[in-house]
């Protein structure tokens, strides 16, 4: 009997076996195809209408590839979700305005063909770490650049920007130090410039624009991405879009990124709980 009871109890703690996924690289969402404009769609095998998370990946917005997705893809799968990785172009080919342009094509490639591969067009996560969480935070705020493909902001049920120091993009230039401001004012431009203001999420935040809720994950001492970060999540809720910046602790810049999907990770739970919560209202 002790025996049956302890061979009980070691099925119960071992780790249940990864959810088989289909891997589909390379779709283009843009003519001419580009890798540069192409999505990495990760998918459980069989079953449809599972939520849709797009990732955007980070990289200073000149560097930076689709592929680089650590243990993301077969954490969201086992968690019943597609998971699409999208490539945009970069610095200085093109400047961040059209990198965001790019995000939003890739969208509505997601929505025109999520059910392919067996995802639910109208269940869609937007996130992204660092450069692409700046991106991301932009897309689910301008509705500008969802509107350009046909979309609104209605449809993207959550938006979780991962550690990015640009949703204020003049702030940040006016209090880095010189040499990169210098680097900011390449991509974005002068800290009072139109350009600047209008690539900050936060210019956009407005009352009734059907922004989506956000998670900002952020690491929890760092204070460049702290202030942006809950600067963020403040402007959200004052336009009574439900919004938290959740601080993590013990993470760097490249840890928060890398973990995310980890068993235990705080910051996982906490993103899950969230898209599992937005995707229930």
């Amino acid at each position: 009997m002790c025996l049956f009871l302890a061979l009980i109890l070691a099925l119960l703690a071992a780790p249940l076996p990864a959810t088989e996924m289909k891997v589909h690289r390379d779709l283009a969402y843009a003519e001419p195809k580009s890798e540069k404009q192409a999505v990495d769609v990760y998918a459980p095998v069989g079953g449809k209408n599972h939520p849709v998370v797009v990732w955007i990946h980070g990289g200073g917005w000149q560097y930076g590839d689709k592929k680089e997705v650590d243990v993301k893809p077969q954490a969201f799968v086992d968690k019943g979700y597609v998971f699409v990785s999208v490539n945009y172009r970069l610095y200085p080919d093109v400047t961040v305005g059209q990198m965001a342009g790019d995000v939003a094509k890739a969208i509505r490639w997601v929505h025109d063909h999520a059910g392919n591969y067996g995802g639910d067009p109208d269940a869609l996560i937007v996130t992204g770490h660092s450069a692409g969480a700046q991106l991301a935070a932009l897309v689910c705020t301008d509705a500008r650049y969802l509107k350009a493909e046909k979309l609104s902001l209605s449809n993207i049920k959550g938006c979780i920007p991962v550690d990015g120091d640009t949703y204020d993009v003049p702030l940040q230039i006016k209090t880095v130090e010189q040499r990169r401001a210098d680097s900011y004012r390449k991509k974005f431009g002068d800290a009072d410039s139109q350009t600047a203001t209008a690539l900050s999420p936060i210019t956009h935040v407005a009352k009734g624009k059907h922004i989506p809720p956000f998670l900002i994950l952020h690491v929890a001492d760092h204070p460049e991405v702290k202030a942006q970060s809950q600067r963020l999540a403040h402007a959200l809720q004052e336009a009574g879009v439900p919004a938290k910046a959740y601080p993590a602790v013990g993470k760097v810049h490249v840890t928060i990124n890398s973990d995310l999907g980890t068993p235990d990770d705080k910051p996982t739970r906490e993103m899950f709980e969230f898209i599992s919560g937005v995707l229930k209202k």
